[in-house]
């Protein structure tokens, strides 16, 4: 590779899913290896890559919008380029390949999901040759994890076990663009673990699309349960995980919960619908009662445990009384989170061709009703923690107020408090502190640091 990187800069723009985070800083380590400066904005940038998502249609949009805008951003001041480098990858950049570089001229690089590498080559193919690069593999060798990487936070990382996904949701793009499921060896993942651990971070979040039937693929079997006694055993702080196929969640799993120091009590469990009807329509392959038979088990195991979901309203074909079962869903199991969506076509997939003639006021007035209640519900649940002493690991400070921590608690759940006197927080970020509880949101909860 000819061209040289040193002191370029560039900056990332990330759409989408934890897997698109991390292979964000999978790209930040390769471009900072090769020289180039990380920067906050567009303007001061050399390099501009996007990491995209094409899950809903607003991602779409989004992108368009933004890489079409910079066409009128001139370049920084003391860059060694004519033009600033536009590169666009993820799911989007898998997707469409060759057309990105024709409904966009102005794009210069365009890689997939599965060829991260490739993107300091095809940045230094399109330099040289003022056109275009573009690359977008099927199947990828290995995983990303064995690019350096420019993590966001010295004490949490993501940590991959699986990539792409063998479930084929009618509604759901992902195994289009990721590819089929593959695995992890156990070893590897232990192995990356124990370094992370040793290097001081508290917190690990394992990445999958379906974490829970990790190891099929190379075991014969799931073996979910063992990659959390392995991290356990490497002595991380908190251990956390996603995203959990209900179908495949097993008791040894949901044991663990109860079993394993590390294993935060917050599991987030997509439940999309709470109709079987839609359940079969969207390829879901469980029932409601299967559903609500595996929260029951969980709250065998851990009482309080914070569960949160996906749902989404206005699924082809949806009726007021099928909306009416995932409302009730909602009512019975009462979540600390919902993650609420109003069903977004996706070109190439088997919803895609589902007819459905529900107005979008129905809609729109069946998705409003439901926050409603995941509102109420929330905030019904944060009451819970108030007078409790909680142990929150500092992630920084308030957007407004840098007089104020901000951090999470081991439910997962937000929580804000002042800097101590006598201590400062930059200190403090990346700890684990005690915080009384004394007032809770909807969305936080608001504490003070006590004495250990």
């Amino acid at each position: 590779m000819g061209v040289s990187f040193e002191g370029t800069t560039f900056c990332i723009h990330t759409f989408g899913c934890q897997m698109n985070k991390h292979d964000s800083e999978r790209v930040a380590g390769m471009l900072e290896g090769l020289g180039s400066l990380p920067v906050g904005t567009i303007e001061e940038a050399d390099i501009v890559v996007f990491m995209t998502c094409c899950v809903r249609e607003a991602a779409d949009t989004r992108l368009y919008g933004q890489v079409a805008s910079m066409k009128n951003i001139p370049v920084r001041d003391g860059s060694p380029y004519e033009k600033r480098y536009i590169a666009v990858g993820g799911c989007i950049g898998q997707r469409d390949g060759e057309k990105l570089v024709k409904q966009l001229p102005h794009l210069d690089v365009v890689f997939g999901t599965h060829n991260l590498a490739s993107l300091p080559g095809l940045l230094a193919s399109a330099i040289e040759s003022a056109g275009h690069s573009v690359e977008v593999l099927e199947g990828g060798a290995e995983f990303s994890t064995a690019l350096p990487a420019d993590r966001e936070h010295a004490w949490a990382a993501w940590l991959p076990i699986t990539v792409g996904c063998n479930n084929f949701c009618s509604y759901c793009i992902v195994p289009y663009v990721r590819g089929r499921e593959k695995s992890r060896p156990l070893e590897d993942i232990a192995e990356e673990a124990r370094r992370y651990v040793e290097a001081g971070v508290k917190e690990i979040t394992l990445l999958g699309q379906n974490v829970n039937s990790y190891g099929r693929d190379l075991y014969g079997e799931p073996r979910f349960d063992a990659v959390l006694d392995a991290l356990d055993d490497a002595g991380i702080e908190r251990l956390r995980f996603a995203t959990s196929h209900p179908k495949d969640l097993t008791d040894g799993v949901i044991e663990r919960f109860g079993t394993l120091r590390s294993l935060m009590p917050a599991l987030h469990l997509p439940v999309q619908s709470g109709s079987d009807r839609v359940l079969k329509a969207m390829n879901r392959r469980y029932t409601r009662k299967h559903y609500l038979g595996l929260i029951e088990k969980l709250r065998a195991v851990v009482p309080d445990i914070a569960l949160s979901t996906d749902i989404i309203v206005g699924f082809p074909g949806e009726t007021e009384e099928d909306f009416m079962d995932t409302y009730r869903l909602v009512e019975e199991v009462g979540y600390s989170q919902v993650f609420t969506f109003i069903y977004s076509k996706r070109e190439g997939t088997p919803a895609a061709s589902m007819e459905d003639d529900t107005p979008r006021e129905v809609i729109q007035e069946r998705f409003d009703r439901l926050v409603d209640l995941v509102q109420r519900k929330a905030f019904e649940a944060n009451q819970a923690e108030l007078g409790a002493i909680v142990p929150v690991l500092i992630e920084g400070t308030s957007k407004r107020d840098e007089a104020v921590l901000a951090g999470k608690s081991p439910k997962n759940q937000t929580v804000h408090g002042p800097v101590p006197a006598g201590r400062t927080a930059d200190e403090l970020v990346g700890t684990i502190v005690p915080m009384r509880i004394d007032e809770a949101r909807t969305w936080y909860l608001s504490g003070t640091v006590v004495d250990d």
